[in-house]
């Protein structure tokens, strides 16, 4: 027999055995109604198994005579007098158990100062892929060593205390472990504790704080030199015309760079917000192209720059109009600020083609990087836009965080009369992402850069070819 300081793990067999006849509903009953406790979005089902056994208890203790102790119940092998629909109430319990999608852990005490003493009973389906471990009977510090988490079962167990902890565990995730005593009566300290995946929420709280960070920091720079020249001219600056004429050319300059960034910090959060919802539209690639050629004409004429499109006359893609001139024109835009004055850029239309067609290279001995990559599928088709400088060209380690937000390359110059915001590729990135589309770049020092965003065509042109 079992000792009290190392109790025997319970059997694997079922999760109805955890508990005996009653009109309390045993164990099982205590274990859904904490982990619905600290699991509310999962609370209906876990209620639904502790009405199947309360129900099921009834029925066994209306059928035992009067003065028997009860016996352990397998609900998995109901009484022949049970109805047929009520026979999987101890299946109910398993399925319900086993298919919560965060780790839960039913743990038991032995001794307060037995460390060793601390072991898993019941773990469900999620808990044992994250720690590898057996349904039941682990020693709990040989698959959790935070000791933080230790800790809050330890008071759980002994001190019959609720805790919630922070713990950075395995494949660098982040989880909060929720640990509750629970009372079932018995010699023995039971507790549950669970493991919910923390990582995105922390990933994304990161973001925003890094976000803000960096756009109060875009902001500061133009508003500290907006006061700067206000005080100057304010000052013994305010009778001298040549003077005050300069500085006016400047803060118009850093007031239109605030307008700029103002403005695509509301365009970036507009697509953010809907980048779920794929858009319906159909679009005319070769036509968006052509309006952004002729939109930018003033400032290509201005630097001296050639702009040659060709490809494709006809690329019909699903997709919203105004958000892929948006993508075009900030390709456009970017190749034509880091053009040397006389360059020349060339843009191609590609209809027809597949991902790994869209992204094939354009220049030898170049680097290239896909920077988002559309769901694999050998039948779709893309129409994709190629913008090419030749321009400095980019480092390969650059690359990878060209799409980051106020991302900017040192040492590049890209105009000092019109310098970007650091937000337009991002922009770029969340439009293709949208369209279910892809993004690549291809760059080497000296020789320019190739930026390649495609999107799948209309249905109706699929259909067509």
């Amino acid at each position: 027999m079992p000792d009290a300081a190392n109790p025997s793990p319970i059997a694997p067999t079922a999760t109805s055995r955890l508990w005996t006849a009653g009109a309390s509903g045993g164990v099982a009953t205590l274990v859904l109604l904490g982990v619905a406790a600290l699991h509310p979005h999962h609370a209906p089902v876990l209620l639904a198994g502790v009405a199947a056994v309360v129900a099921a208890t009834w029925m066994v203790n209306r059928a035992q005579p009067s003065g028997e102790t009860s016996p352990v119940v397998h609900l998995a092998q109901p009484p022949a007098s049970t109805p047929p629909a009520a026979a999987p109430d101890g299946v109910l319990l398993d399925a319900a158990f086993e298919s919560l999608s965060d780790a839960v852990l039913v743990i038991s005490g032995g001794e307060p100062d037995d460390i060793a003493g601390r072991r898993v009973v019941l773990a469900n389906r999620a808990a044992r892929d994250l720690l590898r471990i057996q349904r039941d009977g682990a020693i709990l510090v040989s698959v959790l060593r935070d000791p933080a988490v230790l800790e809050a079962v330890d008071e759980a167990l002994f001190g019959g205390l609720e805790r919630s902890v922070d713990w950075s565990g395995v494949r660098d995730r982040h989880w909060k472990a929720q640990v509750r005593p629970l009372h079932q009566g018995g010699e023995r300290a039971l507790a549950v504790l669970v493991l919910r995946d923390d990582t995105d929420v922390r990933r994304m709280e990161l973001m925003r704080v890094d976000f803000l960070a960096n756009a109060s920091h875009e902001l500061r720079t133009p508003l500290a030199s907006l006061s700067g020249f206000i005080e100057t001219l304010k000052g013994h600056a305010k009778d001298d015309s040549k003077a005050r004429d300069r500085f006016l050319d400047i803060m118009s300059a850093q007031a239109d760079r605030m307008g700029r960034l103002v403005a695509d910090l509301l365009s970036l959060s507009r697509i953010e917000l809907n980048e779920h919802i794929p858009p319906s539209g159909r679009v005319d690639l070769p036509r968006a192209v052509s309006d952004v050629v002729d939109a930018l004409s003033v400032l290509t004429h201005e630097k001296g720059v050639e702009v040659v499109v060709t490809g494709d006359a006809t690329a019909p893609v699903r997709g919203d109009r105004d958000e892929i001139v948006q993508v075009v024109q900030n390709l456009v835009d970017n190749a034509v600020k880091y053009s040397p004055r006389g360059g020349r850029v060339d843009i191609e239309v590609r209809g027809g083609v597949t991902a790994d067609q869209a992204t094939a290279p354009c220049m030898e001995g170049a680097s290239r990087l896909p920077l988002l990559t559309p769901d694999h599928d050998p039948t779709r088709r893309f129409a994709a836009v190629v913008v090419r400088d030749r321009g400095p060209g980019l480092e390969r380690e650059h690359l990878p965080r060209l799409t980051e937000r106020f991302y900017r390359v040192e040492g590049q110059k890209s105009g000092g009369d019109r310098p970007g915001t650091g937000l337009g590729l991002a922009i770029v990135k969340h439009i293709v992402n949208r369209h279910r589309g892809g993004l690549a770049v291809e760059s080497a020092p000296g020789q320019g850069t190739v930026f390649t965003a495609f999107f799948p065509l209309s249905d109706a042109f699929d259909a067509a070819r």
